[in-house]
């Protein structure tokens, strides 16, 4: 069943190897399935096969995720879900299953954090300042 993109929603939230797609994708445009295949390669310790993320890319377009234009010899893959959407329904998401819907509790979580830097923690008192 091929989905349209108004049928992706908050319970369609893209698997870990999806999302690395999309965000080559976010990042650099439309691009070839060899495109992503060489970043996302670049990007791990370990080689995946291209046939792997044709797959991949085949399967994304068929769930709604990515669009094919088909005009060229090259087919040129694009995001069909927009990242800020994305990223904000996977927030969410994470949000209520892990902080039982408290963003408070997640934010003392990352602000007590020892990967949190001086720095970072001025950003946030400057933007709760501003708000």
């Amino acid at each position: 069943m091929k989905l349209n993109k108004q049928d992706i929603g908050k319970d369609a939230a893209p698997t870990k190897s999806e999302l690395e797609v999309l965000q080559v994708l976010w990042k650099q445009g439309p691009q070839t399935v060899r495109f992503v295949h060489d970043v996302l390669n670049g990007q791990k310790a370990e080689a995946i096969q291209y046939t792997s993320t044709l797959k991949l890319m085949q399967v994304m377009t068929e769930k709604g995720m990515l669009l094919r234009d088909e005009t060229n010899m090259k087919h040129i893959y694009r995001p069909a879900l927009e990242e800020d959407k994305t990223k904000g329904a996977m927030l969410e998401r994470f949000v209520d299953n892990m902080y039982e819907g408290s963003v408070s509790n997640m934010m003392m979580a990352l602000l007590g954090n020892d990967k949190t830097s001086r720095e970072e923690l001025e950003k946030v008192k400057a933007l709760l300042n501003k708000l």
